[in-house]
């Protein structure tokens, strides 16, 4: 049997290898002074990608992945179905594939909406610490000018009065408390949750009611009918949506108009601080609710509140929230009998300073 030899290629062959893939990959390159070809892998900045994603909470666009020399291929390979990313709006990436999280919502929103964009409505109040009802839609303003339609999560809103001065958590940009708070209630149909958003906000001082009587004088007359009642009714010293109930039932049973939070003095001692107060008559309501009272010093400090009052002569009524909405009748029959008695004993030497 004749022994073989491996087969080698002959110097000429493997040297027209050689040429056929340095053009290949000529081919593949760019030009002098122009971004590196996307396909290479050696050429992919995965520093800066991960960079952006950490300041981005794993939110990145189409033009900032190909910033990092990730080629159309390889990105189309991550969003493909099955792979490692998903599309949360076009043109805009969540570089995981489970659930996004709230700030991953925002951080999307404002992508989709552009540079110049802010979150406002019930996203920008979470982020001010005020409370609003719950919803799944992300508001985002952008310049009147601009053109992008509302889509998934997102609710755009162009407007004219983009604010000048923006906060910011991170890389998300939001508006000042007033506007959160005027672009959020515009959106709500009942009177009660208008209530609790302006009245949780002026509670937790992070918003003024000359604030918000700015941005309600500034902004569109459309909609803006529960938020200017609402605001009347806070000028007026009402604090919570409870008490804005009680004011309701007063109108409605043609009782007098009494102070609200009012702070009560006799002499230079301060006595109570009451929901409502009529002066004439001595006569103090307070609302009372389970949630103020789950605490053992909760209710300490109520009954010390009503013993002070009841020290220096106020009859003080109490009265659930329930109760303004079950029994309106029967309250402002109550309310009426108190006013009787109290006009009968005569005025009483207290001193009621406004709510402030």
């Amino acid at each position: 049997m004749v022994p073989t030899t491996p087969f080698r290629p002959s110097r000429h062959a493997a040297l027209a290898r050689y040429r056929l893939r340095a053009r290949r990959a000529a081919e593949m390159s760019d030009p002098p002074g122009t971004v590196p070809h996307m396909g290479q892998k050696a050429l992919f900045d995965r520093e800066a990608m991960a960079d952006l994603l950490a300041r981005q909470h794993g939110v990145i666009t189409r033009g900032q992945a190909r910033d990092c020399a990730l080629s159309d291929q390889a990105l189309r390979c991550r969003i493909r179905a099955g792979g490692a990313w998903q599309v949360l709006l076009p043109g805009v990436y969540l570089t995981n594939t489970g659930a996004s999280t709230t700030l991953q919502q925002l951080v999307a929103a404002l992508m989709y909406a552009g540079p110049g964009s802010a979150i406002t409505g019930p996203a920008a109040l979470a982020l001010h610490g005020i409370r609003a009802p719950r919803t799944r839609v992300v508001d985002v303003l952008i310049p009147h000018e601009r053109r992008r339609r509302s889509l998934a999560f997102v609710r755009v809103q162009r407007t004219s009065r983009m604010p000048g001065l923006l906060l910011w958590v991170g890389e998300i940009g939001y508006v000042p408390p007033a506007r959160a708070v005027a672009d959020a209630v515009r959106s709500l149909r009942n009177v009660g949750e208008v209530r609790a958003v302006v009245a949780d906000g002026v509670q937790r001082g992070r918003v003024h009611v000359s604030q918000l009587a700015d941005e309600l004088a500034r902004g569109p007359v459309q909609d803006s009918a529960r938020f200017r009642r609402v605001l009347e009714e806070v000028a007026d010293g009402i604090r919570s949506p409870a008490e804005g109930d009680l004011r309701t039932l007063i109108g409605r049973e043609r009782l007098p108009d009494p102070m609200y939070n009012p702070r009560l003095y006799a002499g230079d001692c301060f006595i109570a601080k009451p929901d409502a107060w009529w002066p004439d008559a001595g006569v103090a309501v307070e609302i009372e609710s389970r949630q103020w009272h789950l605490s053992p010093t909760d209710w300490e400090r109520t009954l010390a509140r009503d013993a002070r009052m009841s020290a220096h002569g106020i009859i003080v009524l109490h009265f659930p929230p329930t109760r303004l909405h079950a029994e309106p009748g029967l309250v402002g029959a109550e309310i009426r009998s108190a006013l009787e008695a109290g006009r009968r004993r005569g005025r009483l030497d207290i001193r009621a300073l406004p709510c402030r």
